[in-house]
C-alpha cells in the first residue's frame, strides 16, 4: 500500500477526463506534486501540478520525461483513445493506433518508470482497464484494454521483487467525452478516482469500480456467450 499524502504522482492523459479528476482527487488527498501529461497541456493555476507535453506513442518523449521526474512513487497509466468501429470495418490504422497508445503506450510508460519506482521504494503503478477487458463488442477499444489487462498481471508478477503495487482499475461507462455519445448510464470520474486511490491506500491490486463490470467479472467463469456488454439505457 502506498500513501497518497505526500506523495509525488504522474498521471498521463491528465488534463482531461478521469485523467483530470485523479489529478484533482490526488491533490485533494495531500499529493506533494502531481505531473500531469497531455499531448497539448494546458497549465494548472495549482503550484502543485507540473503540466507536461507528453504523447505515450513517443518513446523518446517518455525516456525524457523520466529523466525529469526522477521523484515519482506512483504512476498512472490513464491516456487512451477510442475508435469506436467493429474489427472487420474499422481502419487498419486506428486498430494500430489504439493498440499504439492503449497497450504499448501503457507498457512504454510502465517499463521507463519502473527504475524510478524501485528508487523510490516501490511506489505504485495504476492501469486503467475497463468492462471491456472482459467484456466483447467495443472493437479495438475492448481488445486493447483486454491485452493491457494482460500486460498489468504480468507487471504485477514482474515488479512484486522491488516491492511496486500495480493496481487494475476496471470501470464501465463513466461521464466523459470519450463515451459521451453512448446513450446509457454512467458514473462519476469523481467516483472511479476515489475508489482507485482508496486501492492504491488499502493495497489492493484490482479495483472493479461499479455493478457492471463485477457482473462482467464474474462472467468470466461462464460461456463465452455471456461475455457481451449490454448497455442500458
Amino acid at each position: 500500500m502506498v500513501a497518497i499524502d505526500g506523495s509525488v504522482a504522474l498521471v498521463t492523459g491528465g488534463r482531461r477526463g478521469i485523467g483530470k479528476t485523479f489529478v484533482d482527487a490526488l491533490l485533494q488527498r495531500g499529493a506533494a506534486k502531481v505531473y500531469a501529461t497531455a499531448r497539448k497541456p494546458s497549465p494548472s493555476r495549482d503550484p502543485r501540478v507540473e503540466a507536461v507535453a507528453l504523447d505515450v506513442t513517443d518513446p523518446d518523449a517518455i525516456s525524457a520525461l523520466a529523466g525529469r521526474a526522477r521523484d515519482v512513487n506512483i504512476v498512472i497509466n490513464n491516456a487512451g483513445v477510442l475508435f469506436p468501429a467493429p474489427l472487420l470495418d474499422a481502419d487498419m490504422t486506428d486498430v494500430l493506433a489504439t493498440f499504439d497508445t492503449n497497450v504499448f503506450g501503457a507498457l512504454r510508460v510502465a517499463r521507463s518508470f519502473a527504475p524510478i519506482l524501485s528508487a523510490n521504494g516501490g511506489g505504485a503503478l495504476v492501469d486503467m482497464h475497463s468492462v471491456f477487458s472482459w467484456g466483447a463488442g467495443a472493437g479495438a477499444y475492448g481488445a486493447s484494454k483486454a491485452a493491457l489487462w494482460s500486460i498489468t498481471n504480468s507487471l504485477r508478477i514482474e515488479l512484486a521483487p522491488q516491492g511496486t503495487q500495480v493496481v487494475g482499475v476496471h470501470l464501465g461507462f463513466a461521464d466523459t467525452d470519450m463515451v459521451a455519445g453512448i446513450p446509457t448510464r454512467k458514473i462519476s470520474p469523481a467516483e472511479v478516482a476515489e475508489l482507485a486511490l482508496n486501492g492504491i491506500e488499502d493495497g489492493g491490486n484490482e479495483v472493479l469500480v461499479d455493478a457492471l463490470t463485477r457482473q462482467m467479472k464474474a462472467a468470466l467463469a461462464g460461456p463465452v456467450e455471456g461475455l457481451t456488454v449490454r448497455v442500458e439505457r
